[in-house]
């Protein structure tokens, strides 16, 4: 099955690159090809290109954006607004976090074209026999046209539902409704199923990744399926910010812990999606395109993996 494409996702761009006045850049680096999408807040101005990544459907998703996970409905249109203005083009909400409204209002207020935007919400487990109806509710919510991305947030294998949900998802696609659908908290056992009983591979499977917690396995059939991953809590809920590696290689890098960890899942090639509601965060968490780590450095990374590292549920007995 075909591999994700990554048009830059674990690159930094040259300095011929970083210097081009246009909106998209094209370098090589190794056997690769990098885009980059530039961010166009006056206040960005000297921020390099954000890398992107081409979907197993042909689609492209940026590699970097913010996720709206326990902002609320009240605040998601300023974070949101304050987001695109800074650059972010990739913003991921959900119908279970209640503020799709809000994301919606935020996404209204600036004058960034649609299509340079990529939109992400969820299909919560209550739903799962009731998809088509639940999509539209929540492109109702977030007063949109079409979605780029749909998810199944969890898979609830009790309910044992998720492929049905799986197989309305294809549907949607095919309609034209969403232009690609995926996962969220799936295992290899879910995915081996959907798959087999429909033949399509998720585009996406979004998953909780950190450094404490990275999911090789899972990693790895994704990487052989062609199975984007996207890191949900990857800065592991603030827990990775005292550890003494990550603050040396901050201290190296003139970074913040933050910035150095934002920079390991994109050397990766995973797609991630920070939380904040501080506009100064948000900032910061976007400042992550001018350096890249050193294969030492990210191998001391790698040896902050642990067994006990899950913050979140397990998908295989979550039952809400």
């Amino acid at each position: 099955m075909r591999l994700p494409s990554v048009t830059g996702g674990a690159c930094a761009p040259t300095a011929a690159a970083r210097a081009r006045p246009a909106d998209i850049g094209e370098g090589r680096r190794g056997h690769g090809t990098c885009k980059w999408i530039s961010a166009r807040h006056p206040a960005q101005a000297a921020m390099t290109k954000q890398p992107t990544l081409t979907l197993n459907d042909g689609n492209v998703i940026p590699q970097f954006g913010l996720g709206v996970w326990q902002v609320p409905n009240s605040r998601a249109a300023q974070v949101v607004s304050h987001a695109i203005s800074t650059g972010y083009r990739l913003i991921d909400t959900a119908a279970i976090y209640e503020n799709e409204s809000g994301t919606g209002s935020g996404i209204a207020q600036k004058s960034v074209p649609r299509e340079e935007l990529f939109i992400t919400t969820k299909l919560w487990n209550s739903e799962h026999r009731n998809a088509p109806s639940a999509f539209l509710d929540s492109l109702d919510r977030l007063k949109l046209d079409y979605l780029d991305l749909y998810l199944i947030h969890w898979p609830k294998p009790r309910q044992n539902a998720y492929a049905e949900a799986w197989k309305a998802l294809v549907k949607l696609k095919a309609e034209g409704r969403v232009k690609s659908v995926g996962v969220s908290n799936f295992t290899v056992p879910h995915l081996k199923r959907i798959i087999d009983e429909t033949g399509v591979v998720p585009s996406v499977n979004q998953i909780e990744l950190h450094p404490r917690f990275q999911q090789n396995d899972l990693v790895a059939f994704h990487a052989e399926h062609g199975i984007v991953t996207e890191s949900w809590s990857p800065l592991g809920q603030g827990s990775l910010f005292d550890d003494p590696d990550l603050k040396q290689l901050a201290s190296k890098y003139g970074k913040t812990v933050a910035q150095v960890v934002i920079r390991w899942h994109l050397d990766h090639g995973f797609v991630v999606i920070p939380k904040s509601v501080r506009p100064a965060r948000i900032d910061e968490n976007f400042d992550v395109f001018d350096f890249e780590l050193e294969k030492e450095d990210i191998a001391k990374i790698a040896s902050l993996d642990s067994r006990d590292g899950r913050i979140g549920p397990d998908p295989d007995t979550a039952n809400f």
